[in-house]
């Protein structure tokens, strides 16, 4: 058995980058500059976003560096620019190869790591990366067309997850303003309104 396997956190990250994952080799090459609910971004914007998500994991936790460090390229990319380069597939498939090697390294969920916003728990940015890569699982499916139902034990993972700081949400800049889910919503959808998606 290897830590991932007994280790639930670590499932569900690994659950995670495999759902986020088939999406983004399900991307057909003219669908890369399609809208996503994410306003601001294409499908490319999206998937550069969650590639540049995993790679800050290694040097945050595996080199145990301040995030602040590679805010001008210092982790040797951009993280505001363009990650992906002339096969994004490839990229993401890199990057979420070495985040999930750097949080199932032993020890590595019990480090401390260097946030813009303070120290933090490792664990608890792992599972922030979930809930990052299970909600835009669903802007990326409903992006490209595909099937936009999320696992349960994501799902109730997620909620969990959120269900502490929910009001604090918007004001982080990361989310949108919650919406009214629908009568009799199920949990995947108040989930979504929740972080501002209309379903």
């Amino acid at each position: 058995m290897n830590t991932t396997d007994s280790n639930p956190l670590l499932s569900r990250h690994s659950d995670a980058l495999a759902l986020f994952g088939g999406h983004v080799h399900a991307v057909r090459e003219d669908q890369w500059q399609a809208s996503t609910p994410c306003t601001d971004w294409s499908v490319r914007d999206l998937v550069n976003h969650l590639t540049v998500e995993q790679l800050w994991v290694p040097p945050l936790v595996t080199e145990r560096r301040a995030i602040d460090e590679g805010a001008d390229g210092g982790f040797g990319f951009d993280p505001e620019g363009d990650v992906l380069g002339d096969d994004p597939v490839a990229a993401w498939d890199r990057a979420a190869t070495a985040a999930r090697e750097a949080f199932a390294a032993p020890g590595a969920l019990d480090r401390t790591v260097h946030l813009s916003y303070g120290e933090t728990p490792c664990a608890a940015y792992c599972a922030q990366m979930v809930v990052d890569l299970v909600v835009h699982a669903w802007d990326l499916a409903r992006g490209i067309g595909a099937d936009e139902r999320l696992p349960a034990d994501l799902v109730d993972f997620a909620v969990r997850e959120v269900g502490p700081y929910s009001a604090e949400l918007e004001k982080s800049g990361l989310f949108a303003a919650p919406v009214e889910p629908p009568p009799g919503a199920d949990v995947q959808t108040k989930l979504l309104a929740l972080l501002g998606r209309r379903v």
